[in-house]
């Protein structure tokens, strides 16, 4: 795929490559091949990653990709353009309404994973700013790529959403990789972090204290 083609390519290769910005005049809108190139590139960036994980189980979801390419296209681009663009949030970053699953929020993740640092920078930028509640209701959603932001997750049914064994595998990894300390005191992933770690507990997180779902009631 030929690089610097479109506003929308650029941002996305810039912040996945080299986890910069390109800035740009204006917002521009998104066209249909720029929609295509952009999953088929993340559909193979997808593949490469999943011979980390080496499960034929997860497979791609271009919906969830794409929108959420789209969401941080748009977030960054706002960050950059501030002038009467409150009124447009609707338009530019939607919900999310197809399915909600291990995978599209693996498929999200491609593009999601860059969302924190977007809106940790927006609240130093602006901290009433209405962009930022919409981002970290996004984040909640696909509360895999926000690891390591600090979200009120308590409502989630924890057992259910983990019940994908290479997806619970990865966010259990994540959560020990950004030392995500709130969600590794939930009970529930208290005990899969303890069982993993087993008796090596101290070399992958001394710190982390164990659990007891008993205590927490």
């Amino acid at each position: 795929m030929t690089e610097n083609t479109s506003p929308f390519l650029d941002t996305l290769f810039l912040l996945r490559k080299e986890e910069c910005i390109s800035v740009f005049s204006d917002i521009q809108k998104i066209s249909a091949k720029e929609e295509q190139d952009a999953s088929d590139y993340f559909e193979a960036e997808f593949e490469k990653e999943r011979l980390e994980f080496l499960s034929d189980r997860i497979t791609y979801n271009k919906e969830s990709a794409i929108w959420a390419a789209k969401v941080l296209y748009y977030a960054a681009q706002l960050y950059l353009i501030r002038e009467n663009t409150a009124k447009d949030l609707d338009l530019l970053i939607p919900e999310f309404t197809g399915t909600k699953n291990a995978f599209s929020q693996l498929s999200a993740d491609l593009s999601l994973r860059f969302l924190p640092q977007i809106v940790s920078a927006l609240q130093v930028l602006d901290p009433v700013d209405p962009l930022i509640g919409r981002l970290e209701s996004i984040l909640l959603q696909f509360h895999y790529s926000g690891i390591g932001y600090d979200l009120d997750l308590g409502k989630i049914d924890w057992e259910d959403e983990l019940k994908e064994p290479t997806y619970r595998k990865l966010y259990i990894e994540r959560i020990v990789e950004k030392k995500a300390y709130r969600l590794a005191e939930i009970p529930y992933i208290n005990q899969l972090l303890m069982a993993e770690f087993g008796l090596h507990k101290d070399e992958f997180w001394r710190e982390l204290k164990t659990i007891n779902e008993e205590e927490n009631r």
